[in-house]
């Protein structure tokens, strides 16, 4: 009886904290500084399939831009975060044009915030649950603390083992699950661990999903901050 107290008070001692487990996030997801290259292939609800390749630049926890270089119909089209603002050019109007961040991403099933906000400590205030519903992992219950967050609740399982994300659900303010994203196929970039693949699955129309692919991610880079201001999209 003794030995299962002292193993229940050093579990209760070691178990990280929502905050300890949020940042884990942001920091596997989020890096502070990164280049990489992504492929998001949409499968909408009428059967058809369109793949969007990008670069992507981040700095810091306030700025972040994407390049397109496919399909056709979106090469040269940027998207810019900076801070809580975000922005799309589009080459035929030659300006930047406002984004929402709850926003589809490029018409698929992630939102603009999924891809070009990840910055959960500040957006939510969460818990950890006392059980979990998958197995060895951790399961946190997120909240957000403004009406700009991309979504109103989020159900989060990181595991428990290296704190990788596995799985994710994603709630608007009427308690309806909007979207269930899987973490998988953990890599590691020139030492950097995280999962390569995400994938983003519909929960109002089932025809619909969308899969996230990172083929490099390249965290030691220092993007210069002329790279993030609006006068340089388009060049």
């Amino acid at each position: 009886m003794a030995h299962l107290l002292l193993l229940f008070l050093y579990a209760a001692e070691t178990a990280p904290t929502a905050d300890a487990l949020l940042k884990k996030y942001d920091a596997i997801m989020g890096a502070d500084n990164f280049e990489a290259v992504a492929e998001m292939t949409a499968h909408r609800d009428d059967g058809s399939v369109r793949v969007y390749k990008m670069r992507v630049l981040k700095a810091g926890s306030e700025k972040l831009r994407v390049w397109f270089s496919e399909p056709a119909a979106v090469r040269g089209q940027e998207m810019l975060r900076q801070g809580e603002n975000l922005w799309v050019y589009l080459p035929n109007l030659k300006k930047p044009t406002r984004l929402a961040s709850r926003e589809s991403f490029q018409g698929g099933d992630f939102n603009n915030a999924d891809v070009l906000r990840v910055h959960y400590q500040a957006d939510y205030d969460a818990r950890v649950l006392p059980e979990s519903s998958v197995a060895d992992a951790w399961e946190l219950e997120l909240k957000a603390k403004s009406g700009d967050a991309a979504y109103e609740r989020i159900k989060l399982w990181m595991r428990k083992s290296d704190g990788m994300p596995v799985k994710g659900e994603y709630y608007a303010s009427s308690g309806k699950m909007l979207r269930a994203a899987e973490f998988a196929d953990v890599k590691s970039f020139g030492g950097f661990k995280r999962p390569a693949r995400i994938v983003m699955k519909n929960m109002l129309n089932p025809k619909r999903w969308s899969e996230m692919l990172m083929s490099s991610f390249n965290p030691k880079v220092s993007p210069p901050a002329a790279r993030f201001v609006l006068d340089d999209l388009g060049r």
